[in-house]
């Protein structure tokens, strides 16, 4: 049995964990880490991206990672930040938690007509499950609440990734 002390470190901890895993998803991101950015999902994963064309549901954890790389090995730079974490933890299951966060994605494309950058702001929705691995993202919604530049930016992106793999 644990104490209130106790439990209170340990819901302590599973915020710090579970932030780091958020924070592990836009770093693994731009430093096109991708073993880093599949590890931060259960397999499979539910993915809702609709708001940017990608049908929601549930991918394969590997499928999702390939959908990503795809369009973002295409752009010369990004930066995705994800602050003003806040933490809902289930009352009936301690494994289970949702984190919300603000999104602020950069992504740099030299060279493309209609401009070099493309932003978009909004927020997560991260569904977490404690896996025997540690906090994992079990539901990943975004929500897009601007953008602002280039929007052809993602397609081509994706169109100079599948470029190279060709070349």
């Amino acid at each position: 049995m644990t104490t209130g002390l106790e439990a209170r470190v340990r819901r302590l901890e599973d915020r710090v964990l579970i932030v780091e895993q958020v924070i592990k998803y836009a770093m693994g991101v731009d430093r096109r880490d991708w073993q880093m950015f599949a590890d931060c999902f259960t397999d499979p994963v539910y993915v809702d991206h609709s708001e940017q064309g990608l049908p929601a549901g549930p991918f394969a954890r590997a499928d999702f990672v390939a959908v990503a790389s795809q369009v973002l090995n295409g752009f010369t730079k990004t930066q995705h930040i994800s602050p003003n974490h806040v933490i809902e933890f289930d009352g009936n299951d301690s494994d289970r938690a949702v984190c919300h966060s603000y999104m602020y994605a950069q992504h740099l494309l030299e060279g493309p007509e209609g401009g070099d950058s493309y932003l978009l702001r909004g927020t997560y929705t991260n569904h977490m499950l404690r896996t025997p691995d540690g906090w994992r993202i079990e539901r990943n919604i975004q929500h897009v609440g601007w953008s602002d530049g280039n929007g052809n930016a993602v397609a081509e992106a994706a169109t100079r990734t599948t470029a190279a793999q060709q070349a």
